[in-house]
């Protein structure tokens, strides 16, 4: 009646809260008797089996043994993402 809208109670989205506590009571309340990715909330057998949360855009590139890292896309090629990430860490890009 008073709101203009036909009699229907328009309700407004709360945005998310800006601090951490809901991202951290979803990973302590994520049930994982292995490793828990904290980016994906995955439950992995080592933390390199992480998946990237964006898979359709980004790249998945192991640096090392047991490490890996998420990285946008680097274009149309297969494996750009991880030609790029080889010349950065020679200090050539």
């Amino acid at each position: 009646m008073f709101g203009g809208g036909g009699g229907h109670q328009q309700q407004q989205e709360q945005n998310v809260r800006s601090d951490a506590s809901w991202y951290q009571a979803q990973y302590e309340g994520a049930p994982c008797s292995n490793y828990l990715c904290p980016g994906t909330l995955s439950c992995v057998h080592f933390p390199h089996h992480c998946p990237c949360a964006w898979e359709s855009v980004e790249d998945k590139v192991e640096l090392g043994p047991g490490i890996a890292v998420c990285a946008s896309k680097g274009g149309f090629k297969k494996d750009e993402t991880f030609h790029k990430i080889e010349l950065a860490r020679k200090g050539l890009l």
